[in-house]
């Protein structure tokens, strides 16, 4: 059993995708398969409804992997960490193992692996290119049918050797569930530190787990709400200083920035639009604010609503035909709809309590919320229409929801009293983590996969 190695790699190459119909079949455990949640789809492919609060996650084995020191970072550990986050997978103690694996090319033992209830098993080794660069390659099967699912070889890019490990997990992921991964990804965010009535904020960049850290700004600015464009290396974010609020565009691989625009009275951040050519933002005039669209080539804006009302953090749908916003219009802050032109806006948020920055998923399926009432506030989700309105966290100041690009998990900030700090939540509301960083942490900004 060998891996192909003839054709180019740049960061990661498939070079096996065994199992039924050859690349097309996931893992469906039997306590999957009782729930009946397991669906065919186009193409052969099955795809598992993980939205719903029934799903168990899936018990995978991640033996280390062998010669895994030669990487100079702990691969199996990330990789863990990663499917454990993710609430889908249930990685099993590595006490309980039986078979020692001494050979990542070899079949494994089977029966070793059913005796402590791993439906998956995803074994490997590392070593070290020429370059000095991390190598895996690795295999996962599926326990139960005896048959491999996939094989990869995985090269680090240059600089960021944690990212192997964040490959690798996408690969389990999206195997396992049919959906694709989100964990070779970055996050940028304000940092905050010092005194909290005089708090310096930097704009800071880190991967997905929170490691990685790099600032990209000094605090010598106010820096607020940073923003990725779905189509490059690049954030908008604003800036204030001794002038009117700015609008910055930055490159986070170069640090070059561009001013976008002076606007005078700017209550929200700028969101891209899915293309990246333009952004959507809120611009206060007088008492109230309006939504406008700008095109980043021309610097043209075009005003999408026009009210007495306060009309601010609007997001554009995946398809870039929609515009979901905040607006007090009907007395209190709610959520709306309107098309990506302007025009009528349909109000979609109806229950108890006010809401606010709304953020369309990726996969269109759902708008994620900012809810506060009875002294309280919470992290929800809707459906484009209103309906299926569903919390998954509550907290003190739990505000600023995020997507992951693969619209299943949520990343968002909450304050319990010393200060903000992120977290991740799944999309059924089941699984929640605290990401750690080096200071107090808001205003999350997921990336879009980097590959």
């Amino acid at each position: 059993m060998s891996f192909d190695t003839s054709s180019k790699i740049l960061t990661r190459r498939r070079v096996l995708a065994l199992g039924a119909a050859a690349g097309g079949a996931l893992i469906l455990p039997q306590h999957l398969q009782a729930q009946g949640a397991p669906q065919q789809q186009g193409g052969g492919r099955t795809r598992l409804d993980v939205t719903q609060g029934s799903f168990k996650p899936i018990p995978i084995a991640v033996p280390d992997f062998i010669g895994s020191e030669a990487a100079g970072v702990n691969v199996t550990k990330i990789v863990i960490d990663n499917l454990r986050r993710s609430g889908l997978f249930a990685p099993i103690d590595p006490a309980s193992y039986i078979e020692k694996i001494a050979n990542s090319d070899a079949t494994p033992r089977f029966a070793d692996w059913k005796v402590i209830n791993a439906d998956a098993l995803a074994v490997g080794r590392i070593a070290r290119q020429p370059d000095g660069r991390p190598r895996a390659e690795f295999r996962l099967w599926d326990v139960n049918q005896g048959k491999q699912l996939a094989g990869e070889i995985v090269i680090a890019p240059p600089g960021s050797p944690r990212r192997i490990a964040h490959i690798i997990s996408d690969v389990i992921y999206e195997r396992l569930t049919g959906e694709k991964g989100y964990f070779d990804t970055r996050v940028v965010f304000i940092d905050e530190t010092g005194a909290k009535d005089r708090r310096a904020k930097r704009l800071a960049i880190m991967d997905q787990d929170g490691a990685n850290v790099r600032y990209l700004t000094r605090g010598s600015d106010l820096v607020l709400t940073p923003r990725f464009s779905p189509s490059g290396p690049e954030i908008t974010y604003m800036a204030y200083g001794d002038a009117d609020p700015r609008v910055i565009l930055m490159n986070i691989d170069t640090g070059q920035r561009e001013v976008v625009g002076d606007f005078k009275g700017m209550t929200f951040a700028p969101r891209f639009s899915p293309d990246g050519q333009r952004i959507v933002m809120s611009l206060q005039q007088g008492g109230n604010s309006s939504i406008f669209a700008m095109d980043l080539r021309s610097k043209a804006t075009m005003r999408l609503t026009d009210s007495t009302a306060i009309d601010t953090a609007p997001s554009f749908s995946p398809d870039g035909s929609r515009i979901c916003f905040e607006s007090d219009r009907g007395g209190k802050p709610q959520i709306y709809v309107m098309g990506a032109g302007g025009g009528a806006a349909q109000r979609i948020s109806f229950q108890e309590g006010s809401y606010s920055t709304p953020v369309w998923s990726p996969r269109g399926d759902y708008i994620a919320f900012t809810k506060q009432g009875k002294g309280q506030f919470a992290i929800g989700v809707m459906k484009p229409d209103g309906k299926d309105e569903r919390i998954l966290t509550e907290g003190y100041h739990a505000e600023g929801p995020t997507w992951a690009p693969n619209g299943r998990v949520i990343m968002f900030f909450k304050d319990q009293g010393a200060g903000p700090s992120l977290y991740t939540v799944d999309i059924t509301g089941r699984y929640e983590v605290k990401i750690q960083t080096p200071a107090y942490a808001s205003d999350p900004a997921w990336s879009p996969l980097l590959r």
